[in-house]
């Protein structure tokens, strides 16, 4: 589709979102509708590494996905390796709420026996607040400890149809707030790369769907975005994570943060894995009318992967890539320094083209004034509960009181703060370029705006350094070209975390713990 009708149509429909925001009513059950479904994609096959035929917990989803169709590994050979590794760690990592053993080797029994789909035999961890039939969806809070639905969100329908197998649900933050804690604020899981030391921020609050495929507990996953929680994880854990468009994937059966900025997505080992997953969630779901009317979704799988001419890789279209004038000033001198590396190795794929971009004057106040109005949509669905007993909110309460004292004339300047900056995104940055880099998850996640975080090195400690790419509306292919492209020519995502110590189960009374004003500051 043409760039500017894709934009018409995006700033056309962010205007209604908040209008057909009340018809999603995610915390009231429905039954699934199978027209939510839709018709399975078929995988190439892929170079298989030695070691993801070693060890099948060490495949990403393509690679698995190859062996399962050449019937050199069986779907119960491939959870089981992935059942095994959650008995040696997890006790250490703490990444899931639930782990569905027994019917996670059912349906791979079942797998061996006949193909479902491109996913068939795949153990996938899925987030803690989409609703799975049968099996207890938490939210990490104390409002829905007990809640055990009676069907599934459409995006695990979807993974489900495509032949994948929940092996758990993954631990998150309290209602999606904060990183992983216990609803009264205990830290519980933690980033991969440093098992050991729980003060280092595995990412937002898609933390235990991240922690689950950096440690090899699972081979993809699925988590939301509301503030950061899919790029962000990814980049600190060495992981792909494609938030998309707002509407390009349906959140219906997901306990609800902010309806106008609830994004439902993958994180993934690399772009192609997260292009397999993107590629099956896609596309209209009845049940939730911010997917509906969108331009079609482009081959996924063919823009995540690479291209190459007389033996060198290029992109499959000429890009220009925006680098902000924040992208390589102050901050961290270890992070700098891997960005000026990630740069020059962009810029030698033919084919990449880095431009600089500038930000308005106004830019600040605009991404302040509109980002607070996601406290008050918080708060509306959640009111019975609030009036019931605040308790019920545990460490994360505060910022749904805050939600509370947000004023309807704040909430107008937001929406005002929201249509300007979409102008100044859309036909001011992106004006000069088809990709931006950025520092941080705003203002694409907050826009509704397709980004992807990956990976670009390491610390001196260590700990994975990643960076972020934002693109126009339903352009996610774009920005897997670029990913793919630089990911061909360096290894960062290829590297696994060393197994954790023997597992000991921390005591959940010594366990470091966030304060209520610390997890508001925090809070997505």
């Amino acid at each position: 589709m043409n760039r500017d009708v894709s934009r018409r149509l995006f700033l056309a429909r962010s205007g209604a979102v908040t209008t057909a925001a009340v018809a999603a009513a995610a915390v009231a059950p429905r039954a699934a509708s199978a027209a939510a479904r839709k018709p399975a994609l078929d995988l190439p096959d892929v170079p298989v590494r030695p070691e993801a035929v070693a060890d099948p917990a060490e495949a990403t989803l393509a690679e698995a996905a190859t062996l399962l169709r050449q019937r050199k590994i069986t779907a119960v050979k491939l959870v089981q390796a992935h059942l095994d590794r959650i008995t040696a760690h997890e006790t250490t990592y703490q990444a899931f709420v639930t782990v569905t053993a027994e019917q996670a080797l059912a349906a791979a029994r079942t797998a061996d026996r006949r193909r479902t789909g491109p996913l068939s035999g795949i153990p996938l961890c899925v987030k803690d607040n989409y609703f799975t039939a049968g099996v207890r969806t938490t939210a990490n809070s104390f409002i829905f400890d007990d809640f055990v639905p009676d069907h599934d969100a459409t995006a695990v329908a979807r993974l489900k149809d495509a032949g994948g197998i929940v092996i758990g649900k993954g631990q998150m933050g309290p209602l999606a707030t904060t990183r992983a804690t216990t609803p009264d604020g205990r830290i519980t899981t933690v980033n991969a790369w440093t098992p050991a030391d729980p003060s280092v921020d595995p990412g937002g609050s898609s933390t235990g769907p991240a922690t689950a495929v950096a440690g090899r507990l699972a081979t993809s996953s699925i988590g939301t975005q509301t503030g950061g929680s899919i790029v962000l994880p990814a980049n600190r854990q060495n992981l792909t994570g494609l938030k998309p468009t707002m509407g390009r994937t349906s959140i219906y059966g997901i306990v609800p943060l902010s309806f106008t900025r609830d994004h439902s997505g993958p994180i993934a080992r690399d772009a192609l894995d997260a292009a397999i997953m993107l590629s099956v969630l896609s596309g209209p779901d009845p049940r939730d009318v911010r997917t509906l009317g969108l331009p079609p979704v482009p081959d996924l799988v063919r823009a995540a992967t690479p291209v190459r001419r007389g033996g060198k890789v290029r992109l499959r279209r000429t890009t220009r890539i925006g680098v902000p004038p924040d992208y390589l000033g102050g901050g961290n001198a270890q992070v700098v320094a891997l960005r000026r590396k990630f740069l020059a190795d962009l810029e030698a794929i033919p084919g990449a083209r880095l431009v600089e971009v500038s930000y308005p004057s106004d830019w600040s106040l605009l991404t302040g004034a509109f980002n607070d109005i996601r406290l008050a949509e918080r708060t509306e669905p959640f009111r019975p509960w609030l009036q019931k007993d605040l308790r019920l909110f545990g460490v994360s309460l505060l910022s749904w009181l805050a939600g509370l004292m947000l004023s309807g004339d704040e909430w107008v300047t937001g929406q005002r703060a929201k249509t300007h900056l979409l102008g100044e995104v859309l036909d001011g940055v992106l004006d000069d370029c088809d990709v931006v880099l950025q520092t941080g998850p705003v203002p694409f996640d907050i826009l509704g705006l397709p980004e992807i975080g990956f990976p670009i090195g390491f610390d001196a400690a260590g700990v994975p350094v990643g960076t972020i790419l934002g693109g126009g509306p339903y352009e996610e292919d774009r920005l897997l070209e670029v990913v793919a492209a630089y990911q061909a020519v360096t290894d960062w995502h290829l590297r696994r975390p060393a197994d954790p110590p023997k597992a000991r189960l921390r005591a959940r009374a010594a366990a470091p713990r966030l304060d209520p004003v610390t997890a508001a500051e925090q809070s997505a």
